[in-house]
């Protein structure tokens, strides 16, 4: 970890010169994507023992440490151009890839110093895996990027897969990908005793194991660097990132274990045309007759895309906002759907405080794909409420893996549920009391909320400007969408 740590400090102790130049954390990291692929295909290239060509001769990065000046700049922003237009892993790093670094003399620095003198490839999986992540997660922090949005707490992400337990059977998939957290965490999970693995065992975790798709161009290069850092896919095969929007339609692959982050945000950009044959006209129309209810709501069009996507017993465990638990309408009908045709067998309520996102309040669904019966699936939902009367924040008092372990303690994983035991923070509801709700509501709460009652136990003053300023923000989201709406009608008026 020391060595990780080495890296992470050298390389974003240039990232505050660079941006008094207009380079945000996010424009650096890429960069850093672009060259350090480079310098870890000259290390292939010229290794003494299997060398093997990467990237085209034209593109090398010889040709960037001979270069100098306005001549290294226009090197630099060809090879880019070049490398963009190459097909799988390549093609996806570099796609629309453009030079944000204009001072040549910068760049240069960039180069020499801090990337060409490790030796990368040298540097164990681990500790080159793990100093991208770190990063990532630098990038995160800056709210103002927007780069938040992309990264789900790595805690969250490790306890959901330490509850899921994907094994080198499986086949697991992200539709939200976003920088691959998810699938490096499984493929950590299932690389537990990779010692013992047969050779088609390790290639099928290597090339196979994990699938994401991602819509964001850049996020999607940042999240194909990851999973190569880390010793997923190769340079030259078939990219595990797909660039694309996951809802346009139903890809005809099928998963069996779907763990997912979907984006925040209501609207969808797209017209979904269910099989209802109502309409929610937006920007263009599509059909997606394997999703049950039209909606417009972004949330509730990737439950049922991920509903598709999972095959027969296979697992899903997806971060939902609140209002998937409670909105009417097309809600409503997936919330019934859900519980009936499939086990939908745990949930737990997220603390506020811990996404990038402010004024967000979500959840993980756990839950089944079962064949088709004459009976519902679900026997009882059981919940965790780990958000009444915890609080935390990014920065003075972060979730942590350790908040989580009581949690995985009660999932029980790998254990019948029939073993579960209740108790303060964990309790189970039957089939017939979840759809006897009023619209199947699955907000569910039970704790006293001890600052409501006693003022001797408020949250300190920060925490509770904090959780202000989320339910503006969030309040003011949803005056957005109220407002796009209602133009949206008028325009169509």
């Amino acid at each position: 970890m020391f060595e990780a740590r080495r890296l992470v400090d050298k390389l974003w102790s240039y990232c505050n010169v660079l941006r008094d130049d207009g380079v945000g954390t996010i424009e650096y990291t890429e960069q850093l994507t672009y060259l350090l692929f480079l310098k870890m295909a000259h290390e292939r290239e010229t290794r003494s023992l299997n060398p093997e060509q990467i990237v085209p001769p034209n593109c090398s990065w010889q040709r960037l440490l001979d270069a100098d000046g306005d001549d290294l700049e226009v090197t630099y922003r060809h090879i880019l151009e070049d490398l963009g237009k190459q097909p799988g892993t390549l093609g996806v790093i570099f796609r629309k890839a453009q030079n944000r670094i204009q001072d040549p003399a910068k760049l240069k620095r960039l180069i020499v110093d801090l990337i060409d003198k490790e030796n990368w490839s040298a540097t164990g999986v681990d500790i080159k895996g793990d100093a991208y992540e770190e990063l990532l997660s630098k990038g995160a922090e800056d709210i103002k990027s927007g780069a938040g949005q992309y990264f789900t707490p790595r805690p969250l992400i490790q306890a959901m897969v330490d509850c899921v337990q994907p094994t080198i059977k499986d086949n697991v998939v992200d539709p939200a990908a976003g920088t691959a957290g998810f699938l490096l965490a499984a493929h950590d999970f299932a690389s537990k005793d990779a010692e013992k693995l047969t050779p088609t065992q390790r290639e099928h975790l290597r090339d196979t194991f994990v699938h994401g798709t991602e819509l964001v161009d850049g996020t999607a290069r940042l999240a194909a660097m990851n999973l190569l850092l880390h010793g997923i896919g190769t340079p030259r095969g078939e990219s595990l990132i797909d660039v694309k929007d996951s809802l346009i339609a139903d890809p005809g692959t099928r998963h069996t274990v779907v763990l997912s982050n979907p984006p925040f945000g209501r609207k969808s950009s797209l017209t979904m045309v269910g099989a209802d044959g109502r309409e929610a006209r937006e920007d263009r129309e599509i059909e997606r007759q394997d999703f049950s209810v039209t909606t417009s709501n972004k949330q509730l069009n990737f439950l049922q895309h991920i509903a598709t996507i999972l095959a027969i017993n296979g697992r899903a465990a997806v971060v939902l906002p609140d209002n998937v638990l409670f909105e009417g309408g097309a809600g409503e009908t997936l919330r019934r759907r859900l519980l009936r045709d499939f086990d939908l067998h745990t949930m737990l309520r997220l603390p506020t405080g811990i996404f990038y996102a402010q004024g967000v309040k979500a959840n993980v669904l756990f839950f089944d794909k079962k064949p088709a019966g004459d009976r519902p699936w679900t026997e009882k939902l059981w919940v965790y409420d780990l958000r009444t009367n915890r609080h935390f924040t990014l920065k003075q008092d972060p979730l942590r893996r350790h908040h989580l372990d009581e949690f995985v303690n009660c999932y029980a994983p790998g254990m019948a549920r029939s073993e579960r035991v209740e108790s303060e923070r964990f309790n189970a509801f039957s089939y017939d009391e979840l759809m006897a709700r009023d619209k199947a509501n699955l907000d569910i709460t039970w704790l006293r909320d001890e600052s409501l009652e006693d003022l001797d136990n408020l949250p300190a003053p920060e925490i509770i400007a904090r959780e202000i300023v989320e339910d503006l923000t969030a309040a003011l989201a949803e005056f957005e969408a109220v407002a796009a709406a209602l133009e949206a009608s008028s325009v169509d008026a």
